[in-house]
């Protein structure tokens, strides 16, 4: 596949994702015209009260997620509870590779210690 038809994809992509954005759109619109005004306005009070009701119990979950991550790290292994599973991961190692490739042309023994890994691609929005 060449690169024009890799942008007439790109497009598509853009394309379909434009109509799913418009259905969910007319969704929304159709359900704003079955709702009054007073239930607007009840749906309005309920979100405040369980905002209020989930704020505190949101920042005790962000403290123990950290203090629960800090303990982990200081253990230096992967700790399973009964719901949940905290994988440990050593910190990664990474070197100056435009400095190493230089050394390995003076020192080509150097290459056999190297390994690439295989492409990826990542989809974002064109700026």
């Amino acid at each position: 596949m060449d690169e024009a038809e890799i942008k007439q994809k790109l497009d598509q992509l853009a394309e379909f994702q434009a109509q799913r954005d418009a259905a969910m759109l007319e969704k929304q619109a159709l359900l704003d015209e079955i709702y009054t005004a007073e239930i607007k306005a009840r749906m309005a009070e309920i979100e405040a009260e369980f905002a209020g009701k989930t704020e505190g119990v949101t920042a005790n979950i962000a403290s123990l997620e950290a203090e629960i991550k800090q303990a982990v790290i200081t253990h230096g292994a992967s700790v399973k509870g009964s719901f949940f599973h905290a994988v440990f991961a050593k910190g990664r190692v990474s070197w100056d590779t435009k400095s190493l490739d230089g050394y390995a042309t003076a020192h080509p023994e150097l290459l056999s210690f190297r390994k690439e890994g295989e492409p990826s691609v990542s989809l974002r929005v064109a700026k």
